[in-house]
Parts: C-alpha cells; structure tokens; sequence
C-alpha cells in the first residue's frame, strides 16, 4: 500500500506540470496534444518493436486499447481547447468532474462497488475543485462554450479509465499503454492535419516544451495511472487524480507567480481528504497491499 501510495504522489506530481508547460507553449491546442502523445509513442517504439519481434502482443486486445486512445485524444483536445474560451479556473473545475462519471461508470459498466466513503470521496474532491475556482472564476462571451468543451474532457477522460480499468485486469502495463498512446496519436495528427494546423515553424522553447509534455506528465504521469488501474478501482484512481489542480497550483505560484488563495487552500485540503479517504476505504485494497509487498 505504501508503494502504490508512493508512485500514485509521483504520478500526481508529473501531471500537475502540464498546465504549466502547456501555458507557456506557443501552439494550437490540437498539435500540443498530438506531439504529447506523438512523442510519447516515439520513445515506446524500440519496447514495441521488441516486443513484435518476440510475439508477445495479443491482437485481440487492440480494438479495446484504440478505444482507451480514441478517448485519451478527445480528452486532451476538449481540455486543452477550453483553456482558450474559459478561465483555467473555470476548466479545472469541470473537467476534474471526472470520479462522477467515471463512479457511476464503474458501478453500471464493472459492477464496481460504489460504497459511502467513495461517494464521501467523490463529493469531497469535486467539493475542493470548486473551491479552487471560486476565488478567480471569469466570465466571458466565450465561458459557455468553453465550459462545455471541459466537461466534454472530464467524460472522456472517464471513458478512458474505464477502459483501462477493464483491460488492466489482464494486461501487462506496457502491452496496453503503447497502441493507447499511438493510436491517439494517429487520431490527433490526423484531426490537425484535417484543421489544416502547422506541425512546425514554432521557437526551440516550445518545442522543447512539447519534449517535456510528452516524457514528464505523459510517459510518467499517465503511465504511473495507467499502473495502478491493475490494483486500483477506475474511481479511486479518478479521485487520485485530481490531486493535479493542486499540484498544478502550488507549481504556478512557485515557477509564474499566480495567487495563492484561501480558496485555494481550502480546495486542495478537501481533494486530498477525499484521496486519503478514497485511497483507505477503495475495494480491494487489501489485495493491493498484498501485491505490492510481493
């Protein structure tokens, strides 16, 4: 448990980098999210090829694993589109909706449990991440639209971690997040080509932002998730991750110098009372510590 605890607080620290890195990239929301992904797949590529090479992929698992990426680009293109129509503050709040959808997903979809502390937990995360957005919320003629193209984040981010829910259960890590990450790729890169959005002619900054989207919250942010969605209930895992408007927060007040609230601070303090909560009552826990201490 102490383990899982631990890789889940790395995890949480290296998606809460993105919001920073992606503020400071000078590029289109669709190529920001295709060089994530694209890059990440290139660094998996020799693995993959390996493992081609040896016979070790089971073809039947892909169309589920195209599925999971299909969800992971739309995601990244709603979230990060709506951070040029609405306030970070305001997307922050909608898309970490994302332990509603994805406990009720689990509970009709995976026959998951949805006990009181989950729901307990649920509503203390979504609670602080309303919190953390109430202090600067900003209203535009271009909020509403915004405001949606988050929301639409936060419920395919849910279909993401319930597909990788499902397919964890059975599947080595990097045998499911490689044709996730390459086939969201492949989708994001064609939508930006369909857009007609340039792939190149940006300053070597961000390019080398791209670099650091893909390898710190993508490769070891996302990749710790997928992890611990083999131990983990898709809702706790949910919960886990919203501890990234947090990190995210005291990293912008560090590195950009944005305010600290109390709101803030009273928001971060309830999400992670809801992930100690979650991370203490989940179902299966107990199977978690015992093979975390194998």
């Amino acid at each position: 448990m102490v383990r899982l605890f631990l890789l889940l607080t790395v995890g949480i620290a290296a998606i809460s980098t993105a919001s920073i890195l992606i503020k400071l990239c000078d590029a289109p929301a669709l190529i920001i999210s295709a060089y994530r992904v694209g890059v990440a797949s290139l660094l998996l590529m020799p693995w993959a090829i390996h493992r081609t090479v040896r016979r070790q992929w089971k073809p039947s698992s892909l169309p589920w694993c195209i599925l999971s990426g299909f969800f992971l680009s739309l995601h990244f293109a709603f979230w990060i589109a709506s951070l040029s129509y609405t306030s970070v503050a305001s997307s922050v709040v909608l898309v970490t909706t994302t332990p509603v959808f994805v406990g009720f997903g689990a509970w009709l979809l995976l026959k998951e449990p949805l006990t009181r502390p989950l729901v307990l937990a649920i509503a203390l995360s979504v609670l602080g991440s309303g919190l953390i957005g109430y202090g600067d919320m900003a209203i535009s003629r271009n909020a509403l639209f915004g405001d949606g193209l988050a929301l639409l984040g936060a419920v395919m981010a849910s279909g993401y971690l319930l597909v990788g829910r499902k397919m964890r259960k059975d599947r080595d890590l990097f045998s499911y997040v490689f044709p996730v990450y390459f086939s969201a790729a492949v989708l994001l890169i064609g939508v930006s080509l369909l857009f007609r959005k340039p792939f190149f002619g940006y300053s070597s900054s961000t390019y080398l932002l791209l670099f650091l989207l893909a390898l710190i919250p993508q490769l070891l942010g996302h990749t710790t998730f997928n992890w611990s969605l083999k131990y983990l209930p898709a809702s706790t895992v949910s919960i886990a991750i919203l501890g990234e408007p947090v990190g995210s927060t005291l990293l912008a007040f560090l590195f950009l110098g944005e305010t600290l609230t109390l709101w803030k601070v009273l928001g971060g303090i309830s999400i992670f009372s809801g992930i100690i909560i979650a991370m203490k009552r989940a179902p299966g826990t107990q199977e978690t510590r015992e093979r975390s201490i194998s």
